[in-house]
């Protein structure tokens, strides 16, 4: 995968005196390169504070490259260059963004961050076994140093198949913020026993052992305690919540729709963004149907009308913008290789006609949902229409939508093809989640550009409502 500083405004004399102190620091530094160039990148992942008093966490990337996020919802991804710097480049694009990075020696945690100087916080860290349904499920709970009370937020999967422990940035970006984490890896992946699988109330009941766990492990640290679910995670958070009590429920690009009903309105939203017309798009929508009924069935039946529908419109100019949220893993199989994968995706259990309104109805438990509007994985015009009802209803939901931003509330490019690069987090996402946690209200004038929906008990004067 990503900065501005501010510098305070000082007297000459100890301007004089910092740049001697940074000539110091950046020789330090630039010999301690050496030190660890030969090692693995591992221990530099962490949370860090800068002295400009912005926080960054640097996570692990692909290929021994590093990823970095600021609080703001900048990020980007260092690559090691062979003198033991990091070189920057911008977003998810690959573009060089000029940003230099430099490490002290791990047990120092000291980082220089494009000219910035910066140290790694500490963390109170309790890895962790616990049991649901049989199976042994592998958690860590990340909590600020210190002995005060403090909220701690439950992290709920999304449909993802590796490792939370491994790969969740929130479980140190929160804690920067002075708020614990209980993350964990969901069965079927990492350090974590049994099968995986999407069956949603297996799902949640695995989460609400989560909590439990957390609860137990924070003891007399526990403040307020809740759930934050992403993607498919914002089915499942629900369902720990009407299970356990919590205090909050945070569904970040989520969905109160089916799976069906998720994949028609993707492949609804690309046809639209494409400039296809109406009635071409009904004819993607087809196609996207029978790829729909032919995974819904267990493989079982539907081959006909699915290859009937590709041979007619394959040539079309539009057929190439068709993917909707899974139809594209079926468009290019051939129907033996579709059988062939159909054990793999019938053992995962996929609940296509699960419908979430009857939960959320029921449920009485504060949420904050957080959704992009071009999301093409998880539509929004649907979920933000029955969210909206809910309040209306009195539900105490509150409803954030980012007009720019795609799946993970993400900001991109678009290439003349017509795909997406990703640049950045939507400005002031990671702020609304903490406020939230920390207090159950959003309390800034606005967060970045995102429109809000509020419960009507909370709607204040100055806050950046939207439109209702």
């Amino acid at each position: 995968m990503r900065h501005s500083c501010s510098l305070r405004e000082t007297r000459v004399s100890l301007n004089t005196f910092c740049q001697r102190c940074w000539v110091i620091l950046a020789a330090v530094i630039a010999c301690s390169q050496l030190a660890y160039a030969q090692q693995g990148t591992g221990c530099l992942v962490g949370g860090y504070r800068l002295e400009n008093g912005k926080s960054l966490d640097i996570e692990q990337g692909d290929g021994g490259d590093l990823n970095w996020i600021l609080f703001d919802g900048e990020t980007g991804t260092l690559h090691r260059q062979p003198n033991g710097e990091w070189a920057g480049t911008y977003g998810w694009t690959g573009r060089k963004d000029g940003k230099i990075v430099r490490f002290g020696p791990c047990a120092k945690g000291a980082i220089d961050f494009d000219g910035v100087a910066g140290k790694r916080i500490p963390f109170d860290i309790k890895d962790v076994t616990f049991v649901s349904h049989g199976i042994r499920l592998a958690g860590r709970l990340v909590m600020p140093a210190g002995t005060g009370k403090v909220p701690v937020v439950v992290l709920i999967h999304g449909s993802e198949d590796d490792s939370a422990i491994d790969t969740y940035y929130l479980q140190r970006l929160l804690p920067t913020q002075g708020i614990g984490v209980f993350v964990y890896d969901k069965r079927g992946t990492g350090r974590s026993g049994g099968h995986y699988t999407q069956v949603f109330s297996v799902l949640a009941d695995d989460g609400v052992r989560a909590v439990q766990e957390a609860k137990g492990l924070a003891g007399n640290r526990l403040g307020r305690i809740g759930l934050q679910g992403s993607s498919e995670g914002g089915w499942v958070a629900p369902l720990v919540a009407e299970r356990t009590p919590v205090d909050f429920v945070v569904v970040c690009y989520g969905l109160a729709v089916d799976i069906i009903e998720e994949d028609q309105e993707s492949a609804a939203l690309q046809m639209h963004d494409a400039g296809v017309s109406a009635e071409d798009t009904a004819k993607a929508l087809a196609i996207a149907g029978a790829a729909e009924n032919l995974a819904a069935s267990g493989f079982k039946y539907g081959y006909r009308t699915f290859d009937a529908l590709r041979a007619r419109y394959k040539s079309a100019p539009w057929y190439k913008y068709l993917r909707g949220d899974f139809t594209w893993m079926l468009l290019p199989d051939s129907d033996a290789q579709l059988r062939a994968l159909a054990p793999k995706l019938n053992a995962w259990h996929i609940p296509f006609y699960y419908q979430p309104m009857p939960v959320l109805m029921d449920d009485q438990v504060p949420q904050l949902w957080i959704l992009g509007a071009q999301d093409f994985e998880a539509p929004c015009t649907v979920t933000s229409q029955r969210i909206k009802s809910l309040i209306s209803m009195g539900k105490p939901f509150t409803l954030a939508c980012y007009p720019n931003a795609d799946h993970q509330i993400r900001l991109f490019e678009t290439k003349p093809d017509g795909t997406r690069v990703y640049t950045r987090f939507a400005p002031d996402y990671f702020a609304m989640m903490r406020d939230y946690i920390l207090t159950g209200r959003l309390r800034a004038p606005a967060y970045g550009d995102a429109a809000i929906t509020f419960p009507s008990a909370d709607a204040e004067p100055g806050l950046n409502r939207g439109s209702h």
